[in-house]
C-alpha cells in the first residue's frame, strides 16, 4: 500500500474510534439540573453555600443549600429524610 493510501485508511481509523468513543460519553450537563437538599455529607457537588467551598465539602446529610447534579425533571421527585428536592436552596 503507498504512503497517501495508508495516511487516509489511518484517517479512517482514527475517525471511527472517536465516534464510538463518543457514543460511550455520559449525558450532557445540559441533560441534568442542581437539586438542593439530596446530597448526603461530603457528596455534593461544588460551591454548595456557606460552610462548603466546593465538591465533597458539605458537613451534614440534605444540607439545604448544598447541591448535586441528578438528571433534568428528577429533583423534585427525590424523596429524604427531610423532604424531597428542590430545585432551589432551601432555608432549612
Amino acid at each position: 500500500m503507498n504512503r497517501p493510501a495508508s495516511a487516509a485508511l489511518a484517517a479512517v481509523f482514527a475517525l471511527s474510534a472517536g465516534a464510538a468513543l463518543a457514543a460511550d460519553m455520559p449525558a450532557k450537563k445540559t441533560d441534568k439540573e442542581k437539586c438542593y437538599g439530596v446530597a448526603k455529607a461530603g457528596e455534593n457537588d461544588c460551591a454548595a453555600g456557606a460552610g462548603t467551598s466546593c465538591a465533597g465539602s458539605s458537613k451534614v446529610d440534605y444540607q439545604p443549600d448544598a447541591w448535586k447534579l441528578v438528571p433534568k425533571g428528577t429533583c423534585e421527585t427525590i424523596k429524604t429524610p427531610t423532604g424531597t428536592g428542590s430545585l432551589k436552596p432551601k432555608t432549612s
